[in-house]
């Protein structure tokens, strides 16, 4: 069998092998990440009672009204979302990088949380 979309493929691969070892809690939630062509996504999600606490991303009006690269508003949508994981009391996370490489603007994302005080 073929597979269609290979790109696809290996990313969904290797998305099913972080799950099954990163869990979120409601003390330590998982930050998972989603980057699209244009956008990029960031959600606290509490895997445990299958709720998300807190979303932040490149389409909300404060981000996407700035004029920059896509590296730029993953930096912003990462100190969104650590400023909204302090203002719901929440510390320390686990890091899911959706099967996208550690690079880029997913690295960008990472690193403006950490600076945010979020810690993981």
């Amino acid at each position: 069998m073929a597979v269609k979309n290979k790109k696809v493929y290996r990313r969904s691969r290797i998305r099913m092998r972080i799950r099954k070892t990163v869990k979120g809690t409601r003390e330590r939630p998982r930050l998972s990440v989603f980057r699209s062509n244009r956008e990029i996504y960031a959600q606290l999600i509490d895997d445990q009672a299958g709720h998300t606490l807190a979303a932040a991303s490149s389409a909300l009006k404060e981000v996407s009204d700035i004029n920059g690269s896509k590296i730029e508003k993953a930096r912003m949508v990462g100190q969104i979302i650590a400023r909204l994981a302090k203002e719901t009391g929440i510390e320390e996370v686990v890091f899911d990088r959706g099967g996208y490489l550690y690079h880029g603007r997913v690295k960008t994302l990472a690193d403006a949380a950490r600076e945010g005080g979020l810690k993981f």
